[in-house]
């Protein structure tokens, strides 16, 4: 693993970059940083995910708090994903503990975990409009026991993922959402699914802290580089045709899934 006892300019940098993307796309934040940490700078996997998930619980923090005030936060559907997700977290945690987190035979199935997770990530950017479709066709929300049930699942499947691999609880915890509650608006799935993500991400990076799998000194680099690329994303993003920005995010996370499964 490489060591860092200060702050450098190229994780500010890279902290920027992927900010601004976050920014123009809305997705993006797991699914970039952490590949990013491993195949660029040679972090060990469990520390780039650990260090990633405070990242994001600071980050998006942020962001609830803008849907909060703009009331485009469904609390109710917020708190069944987290008596899915939570607990599911912490079981992760316990069982990477067990079986010593910065381990090499580890740090392996982590990389291969998060590659599957990035070409999720893909298919759920690609094939979002056919899954609304499909969706509204399920009719799992005329079905208020088995809505709640699928939620709860839900969470429990992105606590274990996001736990493992610091991905999924952005473009495929919106899509499954959307899957079980089409009949809400996006901007209120986005919402829910960013609020959501504070306490998931807070749960498992505090985790990963306890187990020593989180880089301080690195984290501070990214959080000076993302909060003004994600302003400046954000500013950018009406002038730039969505469906381009969405093929090209699913283009860049095809290609480092693809690398990370086959290394």
């Amino acid at each position: 693993m490489i060591a860092s006892d200060m702050i450098e300019i190229p994780y500010i940098f890279s902290g920027f970059s992927v900010g601004f993307i976050v920014g123009m796309t809305g997705v993006g934040g797991g699914s970039l940083m952490t590949p990013l940490l491993v195949l660029l700078f040679g972090f060990h996997p469990a520390t780039a995910v650990g260090t990633d998930l405070l990242y994001a619980a600071i980050t998006k923090s942020c962001g609830t708090a803008v849907h909060h005030i703009g009331n485009t936060v469904e609390w109710r559907v917020m708190g069944l994903l987290a008596a899915g997700s939570l607990p599911a977290s912490l079981l992760t945690l316990l069982v990477l503990h067990h079986f010593a987190v910065n381990s090499n035979a580890l740090g392996e199935v982590i990389s291969y975990i998060l590659g599957y997770a990035l070409l999720l990530t893909v298919l759920s950017l690609i094939m979002r409009r056919y899954i609304l479709v499909l969706a509204r066709r399920l009719s799992v929300y005329r079905n208020p026991r088995l809505q709640v049930a699928m939620t709860i699942l839900l969470g429990a499947i992105l606590g274990t993922v996001v736990s493992l691999s610091s991905v999924g609880a952005g473009a495929i915890g919106v899509t499954a959402l959307i899957l079980i509650y089409p009949h809400l608006p996006i901007v209120r799935i986005v919402g829910t699914d960013i609020a959501h993500a504070v306490p998931l991400t807070l749960v498992a990076g505090l985790g990963h802290l306890a187990m020593g799998s989180v880089n301080l000194p690195l984290l501070a680099s990214l959080l000076i580089g993302s909060l003004p690329g994600i302003a400046l994303g954000s500013l950018t993003a009406p002038r730039i045709p969505e469906q381009a920005l969405r093929i090209l995010l699913a283009a860049i996370l095809a290609l480092i899934g693809i690398r990370l499964v086959l290394h």
